[in-house]
């Protein structure tokens, strides 16, 4: 995930909503219709009259007095008596429609109102704070790139707002997803070693979701070397600037506990190893000296002499260190055991984050042992007593937009934004990524265009509007919105903040005071954002290489018993569908983001050489019943 933040922006006036469903009026034509409304034959019949009793005045005024004859006074007062009831019936008619369409359009924009919406959607809990929940205002023109599909997707959100939402939307297509049942906790009938050959530190990169992968590649490295691990430190870094250490984020003793039957784990060095010099002692290990996913045999040719001889390795910068394949079924089971069972957030994460889940869903009790996983026993699993049953649940979907700066600029795609996008991307790359541009000039870059028909381009928000749209996501779907630092702010936002106003972040739903702990520690945000996800309705990401979704998604498979769908759009289709922009129907372009979708649904085992974290479908990792 990239840096945390809200692209909050300020209410838009009403003046700037289409009185029906807050979008430009041209988008909605087609609603008016609906209702038996015709704006152009209104303008027309009103632009008559007042032509009419112009071409009357102007003629009375050209005529002098001595033309003028008490005769013809008397004619032109009965041919306009004679016109009025002959058109009596049209004129009673028109203004009975006219004054029809504007009560109806006065109800609709009390329905569909962002400000009422907004009053709807009312924090629980001991605050009783109000969230806002109103389109983000850009303070620039809004970036589109697809208007006529955003025209074509808006006007699909009209006609469908009063028909019943179909509920397969909120549910996994498959039915075998059900028969895999989590089972990586139990315990290795080898037991762990006795002999030990030595002691492991880990210091890991990146941010919260980086450092999870690392730890959990640690405790697998730590059994096949047969080593002690020592609880994982976290670098610093001048990206995340986050302090956070491992007994921030997770209960230290409660991972030491599940784990003990497996692995040595203690919280410091010995006495007598703390003054060793690692690095003099050629016991530093950096990511340069291990292969990217490396293999077992690597760790222990390279590695475990060091660990006899110096008696401690310092693995520096450690991160995705360890291949998926090949690898013993007993470590990638203990993998899974760290990751799904061992790493728990601390309470302060785990009380906010229930906080946060119970507010967006207006709902006081734990559903699904996604709940009781990542939150434990602090959201309650009996109703509260200030709940009322009537009201429900609501449904809503996380969705995990990855369009940060970082992604937006390593990418080396472009965006809309012209010239000005081009120079601020080029100048954060200089400061960022020196190393991608060395590469690059080494070797013929590939073309924005071709990078996008290649799959390699993250989604924009308007994109991701136009996917949910093409599903079949009402317009009042509650959305919460993770990754929210989002390239171009406002802007960007726009034209997914229309389609789906009741968009809302951890900061809306959060009063200041309850996020101050967390202000400075992007790490500890993330978990919130990650909690939010993992236990949503439906999780739609937007980048299948992100940490978070590819975390998210896994944890879904393992704890969701077959009801915790996830959306996972192909880049390389989407953007093939896309080229079509300007001749598709909206009728194809539904059936063909409806098709990825599904088939990105599929309940699938683990490939080979898939990672663990995201594809637990594994006998390593869960039991089919």
């Amino acid at each position: 995930m990239g840096k945390q933040g809200s692209p909050r922006g300020r209410r838009v006036e009403n003046q700037d909503l289409d009185i029906s469903f807050g979008v430009k009026e041209n988008e909605f034509r087609s609603l008016d219709m609906q209702y038996g409304g015709d704006p152009p034959v209104g303008r027309r019949l009103s632009g008559g009259d007042y032509n009419w009793d112009k071409v009357v005045l102007t003629k009375g005024m050209k005529n002098d007095s001595a033309k003028f004859a008490p005769c013809k006074g008397v004619y032109v007062g009965k041919r306009q008596m004679w016109w009025l009831h002959r058109h009596i019936r049209s004129i009673v008619f028109t203004l009975l429609l006219m004054g029809f369409l504007y009560l109806l359009d006065s109800l609709l924009f009390s329905i569909f109102d962002p400000a009422m919406l907004q009053n709807n959607f009312s924090l629980q809990g001991s605050s009783k704070a109000e969230v806002e929940m109103v389109p983000r205002a850009a303070k620039e023109g809004p970036v589109k790139l697809y208007e006529r599909l955003l025209n074509m997707a808006a006007s699909s959100l009209a006609e469908r707002e009063f028909k019943q939402e179909s509920s397969k939307l909120w549910e996994e297509p498959y039915p075998q997803a059900s028969s895999w049942k989590p089972c990586a906790d139990k315990t290795s009938p080898h037991g762990k070693p006795r002999n030990i050959t030595g002691y492991i530190l880990i210091s890991a990169n990146g941010g919260l979701n980086q450092q999870r992968v690392a730890v959990c590649n640690a405790v697998a490295v730590a059994s096949l070397l047969n080593a002690t691990l020592v609880i994982p430190k976290f670098l610093y870094s001048n990206v995340w600037k986050d302090p956070s250490q491992f007994g921030d984020i997770y209960q230290e003793d409660y991972f030491m506990d599940m784990l003990k039957d497996e692995v040595n784990i203690i919280k410091e060095l010995p006495p007598n190893l703390k003054l060793l010099d690692v690095e003099a002692a050629g016991s530093l290990i950096t990511d340069a000296e291990l292969s990217k996913e490396a293999t077992p045999d690597e760790y222990i040719k390279k590695i475990l002499p060091l660990l006899l001889r110096n008696r401690v390795v310092h693995f520096l910068g450690y991160g995705n260190r360890l291949g998926f394949d090949p690898l013993s079924s007993e470590l990638q089971r203990l993998r899974c055991k760290c990751n799904f069972h061992a790493l728990k957030f601390v309470p302060e994460i785990q009380q906010i984050g229930s906080l946060l889940v119970r507010r967006i869903r207006r709902y006081d009790i734990a559903r699904s042992t996604l709940d009781k996983q990542l939150l434990g026993n602090l959201i309650p699993h009996v109703p509260l007593r200030h709940y009322h049953a009537a009201e429900g649940p609501s449904k809503y979907l996380a969705l995990h937009l990855r369009f940060e700066i970082d992604m937006v600029a390593y990418s080396m795609c472009e965006f809309g934004g012209g010239e000005t996008e081009k120079s601020e991307l080029q100048t954060y790359r200089e400061v960022h990524f020196p190393l991608l541009l060395e590469r690059l000039k080494k070797s013929k870059p590939l073309s924005p265009q071709e990078l996008r028909k290649m799959g390699k381009c993250p989604l924009t928000p308007e994109e991701a509007g136009l996917v949910l749209a093409g599903l079949g996501f009402k317009h009042g779907t509650y959305i919460y919105l993770a990754g929210s630092d989002i390239y171009g702010g406002q802007s960007r936002m726009q034209a997914l903040t229309t389609l789906y106003p009741n968009l809302v972040t951890k900061e809306d739903l959060l009063t200041p005071s309850e996020l101050a702990p967390f202000r400075n520690f992007s790490s500890q945000l993330a978990a919130l954002d990650f909690i939010a996800c993992a236990t949503s309705d439906v999780f739609a990401m937007t980048d299948s290489g992100s940490q978070l979704s590819s975390l998210v998604s896994g944890f879904r498979t393992y704890y969701g018993g077959g009801h915790a769908p996830t959306l996972r759009p192909s880049k390389k289709r989407l953007s093939a569908i896309l080229s079509r922009n300007k001749t598709i129907g909206w009728h194809s372009f539904e059936g063909k983001i409806r098709k990825m979708i599904d088939e990105g649904q599929r309940v699938q085992v683990r490939g080979l050489g898939r990672s663990i974290y995201r594809h637990p479908r594994c006998k390593e990792c869960m039991c089919r019943h």
